[in-house]
């Protein structure tokens, strides 16, 4: 088979979760409870947003911390929407999803993937900041605009595509209790009225 006639495979966007982040965050700053399973991220959508928006096939990775208990019932779940779980062990000091996702993201630099991060933690800045120095790589992060680490602002400005998990992923079935800053382009008086 020729060069000119070599099926070659479709890039792959590699969409890391940090689902403790993201619900720390949606519970202690948001809603200022435990969520309720209703009020979680619609994670399916997620996928199907982040292939939509860049046309390419997804690989879902969602890191757990997993201390001595497989929550089951969470891991068929994620199962059932495509996601690879990845649950994690390690000493009691020992960060062990921020370990797994950095290490996640620097091996990906190594290869040729895009890369979208859902998290609002700066323990990523180094290794997104790393993806970036490709120019044929596209990298983004998903989160809460509101709650994303300032870390993220340069790298913005370095190319990352930032996307809110609620108002572009629409990830809720209902509205969050939410302030945020309002571009003026996005405001809709009917949803304060």
């Amino acid at each position: 088979m020729d060069g000119e006639h070599a099926l070659t495979s479709p890039r792959t966007t590699y969409v890391l979760v940090d689902g403790e982040n993201i619900d720390a965050t949606l519970g202690g700053s948001i809603l200022g409870r435990r969520p309720r399973s209703e009020e979680r991220p619609r994670w399916d959508r997620l996928l199907q947003f982040v292939q939509e928006a860049w046309g390419q096939p997804v690989t879902g990775l969602f890191y757990l911390a997993a201390n001595n208990e497989l929550p089951m019932a969470f891991v068929q779940a994620l199962l059932a929407l495509d996601y690879r779980p990845i649950p994690l062990s390690g000493a009691p000091h020992e960060k062990v999803v921020d370990i797994a996702i950095q290490r996640t993201l620097t091996e990906l630099a190594r290869r040729d993937a895009d890369v979208m991060l859902v998290s609002n933690d700066g323990d990523f800045i180094t290794e997104v900041g790393t993806l970036l120095d490709d120019e044929d790589r596209r990298v983004g992060v998903v989160g809460f605009v509101e709650f994303r680490n300032h870390g993220f602002t340069e790298l913005i400005e370095r190319g990352l595509e930032p996307f809110d998990l609620e108002y572009d992923v629409r990830a809720f079935k209902e509205r969050l209790p939410r302030v945020r800053i309002i571009p003026i382009d996005e405001f809709d008086p009917t949803a304060f009225l």
